[in-house]
Protein backbone atom coordinates (compact mmCIF):
# COMPACT_ATOMS: atom_id res chain seq x y z
CA UNK A 1 0.00 0.00 0.00
CA UNK A 2 1.07 3.46 -0.44
CA UNK A 3 -0.66 7.07 -0.06
CA UNK A 4 -3.01 8.59 -2.56
CA UNK A 5 -4.04 12.08 -1.74
CA UNK A 6 -7.54 13.10 -3.54
CA UNK A 7 -8.44 16.47 -4.28
CA UNK A 8 -11.69 17.39 -5.27
CA UNK A 9 -11.24 20.87 -7.00
CA UNK A 10 -10.15 24.06 -6.37
CA UNK A 11 -7.99 26.82 -7.96
CA UNK A 12 -4.29 25.89 -6.88
CA UNK A 13 -3.21 29.50 -8.59
CA UNK A 14 -5.45 30.96 -6.17
CA UNK A 15 -3.97 28.79 -3.40
CA UNK A 16 -7.57 27.47 -2.76
CA UNK A 17 -5.93 24.00 -2.01
CA UNK A 18 -2.97 25.35 0.35
CA UNK A 19 -4.08 23.92 2.86
CA UNK A 20 -4.02 20.48 1.84
CA UNK A 21 -0.92 20.65 -0.59
CA UNK A 22 0.93 21.49 2.40
CA UNK A 23 0.19 18.17 3.55
CA UNK A 24 1.14 16.69 0.66
CA UNK A 25 4.66 17.57 0.82
CA UNK A 26 3.91 16.70 5.02
CA UNK A 27 3.69 13.12 4.33
CA UNK A 28 7.14 12.77 2.27
CA UNK A 29 8.72 13.16 5.42
CA UNK A 30 11.77 15.33 3.44
CA UNK A 31 12.57 18.97 3.97
CA UNK A 32 12.87 20.17 0.15
CA UNK A 33 11.24 17.13 -1.81
CA UNK A 34 11.01 16.77 -5.40
CA UNK A 35 7.77 17.31 -6.81
CA UNK A 36 6.91 16.02 -9.97
CA UNK A 37 4.16 17.87 -12.26
CA UNK A 38 1.96 15.59 -14.85
CA UNK A 39 -0.01 18.33 -16.93
CA UNK A 40 -1.23 15.90 -19.81
CA UNK A 41 -4.58 16.47 -19.10
CA UNK A 42 -4.17 19.91 -19.92
CA UNK A 43 -2.19 19.66 -22.59
CA UNK A 44 1.03 21.08 -20.78
CA UNK A 45 -0.54 24.40 -20.86
CA UNK A 46 2.94 26.58 -19.61
CA UNK A 47 0.41 28.69 -17.37
CA UNK A 48 -0.28 25.27 -15.23
CA UNK A 49 3.72 24.85 -14.92
CA UNK A 50 4.35 28.44 -13.67
CA UNK A 51 1.37 27.89 -11.04
CA UNK A 52 2.71 24.47 -9.89
CA UNK A 53 6.28 26.32 -9.47
CA UNK A 54 4.95 28.99 -7.20
CA UNK A 55 3.02 26.84 -5.01
CA UNK A 56 5.04 23.49 -4.84
CA UNK A 57 8.54 25.69 -5.36
CA UNK A 58 8.71 28.74 -3.75
CA UNK A 59 5.76 28.51 -1.45
CA UNK A 60 5.92 24.71 -0.37
CA UNK A 61 10.12 24.71 -0.38
CA UNK A 62 10.20 21.31 -3.77
CA UNK A 63 12.70 20.68 -6.26
CA UNK A 64 9.99 20.89 -9.17
CA UNK A 65 9.80 19.42 -12.44
CA UNK A 66 7.48 18.47 -15.21
CA UNK A 67 6.56 15.71 -17.49
CA UNK A 68 5.31 17.40 -20.14
CA UNK A 69 3.91 14.35 -22.57
CA UNK A 70 2.35 16.36 -25.27
CA UNK A 71 4.81 19.07 -26.21
CA UNK A 72 7.82 17.10 -25.63
CA UNK A 73 9.06 13.68 -26.33
CA UNK A 74 11.24 11.59 -23.75
CA UNK A 75 13.04 8.15 -24.26
CA UNK A 76 11.16 5.74 -21.90
CA UNK A 77 14.26 5.67 -19.79
CA UNK A 78 14.22 9.73 -19.57
CA UNK A 79 10.18 9.15 -17.91
CA UNK A 80 11.31 6.56 -15.52
CA UNK A 81 13.77 8.55 -13.98
CA UNK A 82 11.60 11.59 -13.82
CA UNK A 83 8.86 9.60 -12.13
CA UNK A 84 11.09 6.94 -10.21
CA UNK A 85 13.06 9.69 -8.56
CA UNK A 86 10.30 11.84 -7.69
CA UNK A 87 8.83 12.36 -3.79
CA UNK A 88 5.65 13.39 -4.89
CA UNK A 89 4.26 13.51 -8.45
CA UNK A 90 1.42 15.63 -8.82
CA UNK A 91 -1.56 15.43 -11.86
CA UNK A 92 -3.24 18.44 -12.88
CA UNK A 93 -6.69 18.75 -14.28
CA UNK A 94 -7.99 18.73 -17.68
CA UNK A 95 -9.34 15.70 -20.06
CA UNK A 96 -9.10 12.78 -18.16
CA UNK A 97 -9.96 10.46 -21.00
CA UNK A 98 -7.47 11.85 -23.40
CA UNK A 99 -4.67 11.94 -20.73
CA UNK A 100 -5.17 8.36 -19.47
CA UNK A 101 -4.65 7.46 -23.54
CA UNK A 102 -1.34 9.22 -23.42
CA UNK A 103 -0.22 7.56 -20.41
CA UNK A 104 -1.15 4.22 -21.77
CA UNK A 105 0.83 4.62 -25.15
CA UNK A 106 3.88 5.80 -22.78
CA UNK A 107 3.96 3.69 -20.04
CA UNK A 108 3.18 6.30 -17.52
CA UNK A 109 0.53 4.54 -15.91
CA UNK A 110 2.38 1.53 -15.32
CA UNK A 111 5.63 3.95 -13.96
CA UNK A 112 3.07 5.57 -11.91
CA UNK A 113 1.91 2.30 -10.30
CA UNK A 114 5.14 1.37 -9.54
CA UNK A 115 5.82 4.71 -7.84
CA UNK A 116 3.02 4.23 -5.82
CA UNK A 117 3.97 0.92 -4.35
CA UNK A 118 7.48 2.21 -3.81
CA UNK A 119 6.07 4.78 -1.53
CA UNK A 120 6.21 8.08 -3.71
CA UNK A 121 3.07 10.37 -2.89
CA UNK A 122 0.30 10.86 -5.71
CA UNK A 123 -1.85 13.42 -5.52
CA UNK A 124 -4.00 16.15 -7.77
CA UNK A 125 -7.13 17.25 -8.33
CA UNK A 126 -10.08 16.57 -10.80
CA UNK A 127 -8.61 14.35 -13.67
CA UNK A 128 -5.55 14.05 -11.38
CA UNK A 129 -7.85 12.49 -8.35
CA UNK A 130 -10.19 10.63 -11.07
CA UNK A 131 -7.04 8.59 -12.45
CA UNK A 132 -6.33 6.55 -9.74
CA UNK A 133 -9.95 4.59 -9.21
CA UNK A 134 -11.60 2.03 -10.98
CA UNK A 135 -13.56 4.51 -12.83
CA UNK A 136 -14.84 7.69 -12.80
CA UNK A 137 -17.65 10.21 -13.32
CA UNK A 138 -15.80 12.24 -16.17
CA UNK A 139 -16.38 15.19 -18.28
CA UNK A 140 -14.44 14.18 -20.87
CA UNK A 141 -16.52 14.64 -23.72
CA UNK A 142 -17.28 17.95 -23.18
CA UNK A 143 -13.21 18.94 -24.68
CA UNK A 144 -14.66 17.42 -27.90
CA UNK A 145 -17.87 18.55 -27.51
CA UNK A 146 -18.75 21.91 -26.21
CA UNK A 147 -21.93 22.35 -27.16
CA UNK A 148 -23.61 18.74 -26.87
CA UNK A 149 -22.01 16.35 -24.31
CA UNK A 150 -22.82 13.93 -21.52
CA UNK A 151 -20.89 12.77 -18.45
CA UNK A 152 -19.22 9.57 -18.94
CA UNK A 153 -18.18 6.28 -16.62
CA UNK A 154 -14.69 6.46 -17.73
CA UNK A 155 -12.07 3.22 -16.87
CA UNK A 156 -9.39 4.01 -14.78
CA UNK A 157 -6.22 2.91 -12.83
CA UNK A 158 -7.46 1.00 -10.12
CA UNK A 159 -5.05 1.69 -7.51
CA UNK A 160 -8.09 2.76 -5.70
CA UNK A 161 -11.51 1.24 -5.49
CA UNK A 162 -14.89 2.40 -6.65
CA UNK A 163 -16.24 4.88 -9.20
CA UNK A 164 -14.77 8.27 -8.34
CA UNK A 165 -16.88 11.87 -8.91
CA UNK A 166 -14.51 15.24 -8.60
CA UNK A 167 -16.15 18.78 -8.00
CA UNK A 168 -18.84 17.10 -6.84
CA UNK A 169 -20.72 20.52 -5.60
CA UNK A 170 -20.60 21.80 -9.22
CA UNK A 171 -23.63 21.80 -12.43
CA UNK A 172 -25.43 18.40 -12.09
CA UNK A 173 -22.67 16.07 -10.87
CA UNK A 174 -24.90 15.16 -7.51
CA UNK A 175 -27.64 14.04 -9.71
CA UNK A 176 -25.55 12.50 -12.62
CA UNK A 177 -23.07 10.88 -10.16
CA UNK A 178 -26.23 8.92 -8.43
CA UNK A 179 -27.55 7.83 -11.69
CA UNK A 180 -24.10 6.47 -13.02
CA UNK A 181 -23.91 4.62 -9.68
CA UNK A 182 -27.28 2.80 -8.96
CA UNK A 183 -27.10 -0.41 -10.56
CA UNK A 184 -23.23 -0.36 -11.39
CA UNK A 185 -22.22 -2.92 -8.48
CA UNK A 186 -19.05 -0.65 -6.94
CA UNK A 187 -19.20 2.06 -4.59
CA UNK A 188 -18.79 5.98 -5.52
CA UNK A 189 -16.35 8.35 -3.49
CA UNK A 190 -17.46 11.68 -4.30
CA UNK A 191 -15.76 15.16 -3.30
CA UNK A 192 -16.45 18.72 -2.86
CA UNK A 193 -14.30 21.54 -4.40
CA UNK A 194 -11.71 22.48 -1.69
CA UNK A 195 -11.71 19.07 -0.19
CA UNK A 196 -9.77 16.13 -0.13
CA UNK A 197 -9.07 12.23 1.34
CA UNK A 198 -6.35 11.01 1.70
CA UNK A 199 -5.29 7.88 1.30
CA UNK A 200 -2.80 5.94 3.15
CA UNK A 201 -1.72 2.34 3.71
CA UNK A 202 -5.01 1.00 5.27
CA UNK A 203 -6.51 3.99 6.51
CA UNK A 204 -7.97 7.49 5.09
CA UNK A 205 -8.49 11.08 6.24
CA UNK A 206 -10.69 13.47 4.97
CA UNK A 207 -9.78 17.19 5.15
CA UNK A 208 -10.76 20.63 3.90
CA UNK A 209 -10.35 24.54 3.63
CA UNK A 210 -13.70 25.22 3.52
CA UNK A 211 -16.39 24.74 5.84
CA UNK A 212 -19.01 23.35 3.48
CA UNK A 213 -16.88 21.12 1.50
CA UNK A 214 -17.07 17.79 2.46
CA UNK A 215 -17.06 14.44 1.02
CA UNK A 216 -19.59 11.51 0.71
CA UNK A 217 -20.11 7.93 0.07
CA UNK A 218 -22.45 7.07 -3.05
CA UNK A 219 -23.60 3.69 -2.34
CA UNK A 220 -26.68 1.43 -4.68
CA UNK A 221 -28.72 -0.15 -2.29
CA UNK A 222 -32.05 -2.27 -2.14
CA UNK A 223 -33.72 1.06 -1.10
CA UNK A 224 -31.89 3.01 -4.15
CA UNK A 225 -28.91 5.34 -4.08
CA UNK A 226 -28.32 6.47 -0.46
CA UNK A 227 -25.47 9.83 0.00
CA UNK A 228 -23.69 9.56 3.29
CA UNK A 229 -21.37 12.01 4.60
CA UNK A 230 -17.74 10.60 5.24
CA UNK A 231 -17.23 12.81 8.43
CA UNK A 232 -14.00 14.87 8.94
CA UNK A 233 -11.76 13.00 11.76
CA UNK A 234 -8.60 14.67 12.78
CA UNK A 235 -7.29 11.55 12.69
CA UNK A 236 -6.97 8.62 10.16
CA UNK A 237 -9.49 5.62 10.23
CA UNK A 238 -9.72 2.47 9.03
CA UNK A 239 -10.11 2.28 4.91
CA UNK A 240 -12.79 -0.84 5.31
CA UNK A 241 -15.11 1.89 7.03
CA UNK A 242 -15.38 3.72 3.90
CA UNK A 243 -15.99 1.16 2.48
CA UNK A 244 -18.36 -0.97 4.20
CA UNK A 245 -21.78 -2.19 3.46
CA UNK A 246 -24.57 -0.04 4.80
Amino acid sequence: MGTIVVIGGGELIDLETLEMDREVVKLTQKANPKALFIPTASSDVPGYCDTFNKVYGEILGCETSHLLLVSQTYTHEEIAELIISADLIYVGGGNTRKMLEIWKNTGVDALLKEAYNSGTILTGLSAGSICWFEYGHSDSEAFDDQGNWQYIKLEAMGILPGIHCPHYDEDIRVEDFSRMVKGGGIPGIAVDNNCAIIYKDNEYKVMSTREEAKAYRVMDSEQGVVVTQIEEHPSYRPLHELYSAL
